[in-house]
């Protein structure tokens, strides 16, 4: 007996605008819980300094973000790439780089390489700049990701404060 399979629905992954920031903030607060279990307490007031910090971002061209849509419009993933400052080192005559952030699927979408189209479509965007590298911070949800597309591991440390 042959069984049939559902289709999954076609997907695209476009660039987010500043009309997008709602479901933005909404995925990395997800994400953060995801990752770390935050309360309400911690995220609203992060929540709204991330909308503050982003939108400012998007609107100079630093903060540009990637999403994955449903033919119904339905935004269920997403990730963004921040144009930071580097300090001046020899082999970095730029002083910028791209560094990869708030990666996030929605459950019921996950599995379906909708990550793995993002960041290769991040990478794609920041190789036609120009730019020699990207950074990210790994959660282990995301590492095999970011792995399997030739991310590695560097010398990076830190150090935790206490909090006051």
């Amino acid at each position: 007996m042959a069984t049939s399979r559902r289709r999954a629905p076609p997907i695209r992954i476009r660039r987010a605008t500043v009309k997008d920031l709602d479901v933005l903030v909404h995925q990395r607060r997800q994400m953060w819980r995801d990752i770390s279990g935050s309360s309400t307490e911690d995220l609203d007031p992060a929540d709204a300094a991330y909308r503050r910090w982003a939108r400012q971002r998007m609107q100079s061209g630093r903060l540009v973000a990637f999403v994955a849509e449903t033919k119904a419009r339905e935004v269920v993933a997403g990730g963004a790439v921040w144009v930071r400052e580097i300090q001046p080192r020899p082999g970095a005559a730029l002083r910028r780089q791209p560094y990869l952030l708030s990666m996030y699927t929605e459950p019921a979408f996950r599995g379906k390489g909708l990550a793995t189209k993002i960041v290769k479509t991040a990478i794609a965007w920041a190789k036609a700049r120009g730019f020699p590298s990207m950074t990210l911070h790994a959660s282990d949800l995301g590492r095999g990701v970011y792995e399997k597309l030739g991310f590695r591991m560097t010398t990076e440390m830190r150090l935790r404060f206490a909090r006051r």
